[in-house]
């Protein structure tokens, strides 16, 4: 009977592992005398530590797949406060001869629920070519069924199996709360723009395994591959309006895509020129940092102290305590958002079929006023 599992977030200093680990961004570094080390990142679907190999050779740094599955023997220590593995023995292992459900983490949201709101909220965009071209994208099973499976990044934010679904319906959320507050900002074009600025990562990740980068995700990235897409989709979106996608508006959704990012330093192919623009990028980092921020510091699965370690997003350490919880509340410890337990299987893509189509019926219209783009906008439907 194999042993059981002992997952990175319950090790303590001390402890001993001898099991199937991720590697990934593995390194070949020398001390100051010369002698190689490896540094890496390992980690379970609990967990990811800071990993050292000391005494190594380039033969054992080429021995180690650049991102996969390897076993690992080693110990958990402390330093600076915070737990890292010493890697004092790596063997090849076979797939099929490990459980990859206690590797890779997943959402511990319902995937098919997320799914619906998705469809729900891009359902609600009024202006006719913004929803005909949306619901091109929830027409492609394939897309969609990807969408809902693939992280939204190889190990910053949401990096776990359903994280670009979950990162993207929070972004959505966020903003369709507060588009009420800002007259004149585009409630169809942030939650458009929202819902594509990511899409690609479809495409530019792998995850049939460690997460990683395609060649095409290297070579192209999906910022620049989420806003060639739309020019596919707008024609599709053409043949079934009977009539062009206005092509400001095809710029301006792609514009939003190619700025999310915010600064060309971060990856943006432009910076933020419209109001949309601008909210879009705010929303979605807001909640790339929040989840960072929040798996860092709060949950069972942070390490001891106070502070974290050095984190770079966020340009130093971040404390941990919550020293504001309500009166009459025990000092329990939530659940932390990189924490994952076993979950049912994804929802297949039938399950994932795109919403029913937009009603036939002759639309009643009426002029826009809040953005020359958009000509004429439905009647809100109650």
């Amino acid at each position: 009977m194999p042993n059981q599992r002992l997952f990175l977030r319950d090790c303590a200093s001390g402890d001993c592992i001898d099991d199937v680990y991720v590697i990934t961004q593995k390194q070949l570094a020398a001390t100051a005398t010369g002698k190689f080390f490896i540094k890496a990142f390992v980690s379970d679907r609990s967990q990811q530590l800071n990993a050292r190999m000391w005494n190594a050779t380039r033969e054992i740094f080429a021995s180690i797949p650049d991102s996969g599955y390897i076993r690992i023997r080693g110990r958990i220590e402390n330093y600076q406060n915070n737990l890292q593995l010493i890697i004092e023995g790596i063997q090849a292992v076979k797939e099929g001869t490990f459980d990859i459900g206690e590797l890779l983490p997943q959402t511990e949201k319902d995937i098919a629920e997320m799914c619906r709101k998705i469809h729900e909220l891009c359902g609600s965009i009024q202006n006719r070519h913004l929803a005909a071209l949306v619901q091109c994208y929830l027409d492609d099973e394939k897309l969609m069924a990807d969408f809902c499976k693939a992280p939204a990044a190889q190990g910053f934010h949401h990096a776990f199996i359903g994280g670009l679904l979950e990162h993207t319906l929070n972004a959505m959320e966020v903003a369709d709360a507060i588009v009420k507050f800002y007259p004149g900002l585009s409630r169809d074009l942030l939650l458009a723009g929202i819902f594509l600025h990511d899409i690609a990562k479809t495409w530019e990740l792998k995850y049939d395994s460690a997460f990683g980068y395609t060649d095409g995700g290297q070579l192209v990235g999906h910022i620049v591959k989420s806003a060639m897409w739309v020019e596919h989709k707008a024609k599709e979106a053409e043949s079934l309006l009977g009539e062009p996608i206005p092509q400001p508006l095809i710029d301006v959704l792609q514009h939003i895509i190619l700025s999310h990012h915010g600064e060309p330093e971060f990856g943006a192919a432009r910076v933020p020129s419209t109001p949309e623009a601008i909210a879009v990028h705010v929303i979605e980092n807001f909640d790339a940092k929040m989840m960072m921020a929040l798996s860092a510091t709060r949950g069972h699965n942070v390490s001891e102290g106070n502070w974290t370690e050095y984190m770079k997003a966020f340009s130093g350490k971040l404390y941990r305590p919550d020293v504001a919880l309500a009166d009459g509340v025990e000092h329990e410890t939530p659940q932390a958002p990189e924490t994952r337990s076993n979950q049912p299987a994804l929802a297949p893509a039938s399950a994932l079929a795109p919403a029913p189509r937009r009603d036939e019926a002759p639309l009643d219209l009426k002029a826009a006023i809040s953005n020359p783009l958009f000509e004429t906008v439905p009647k809100h439907r109650s």
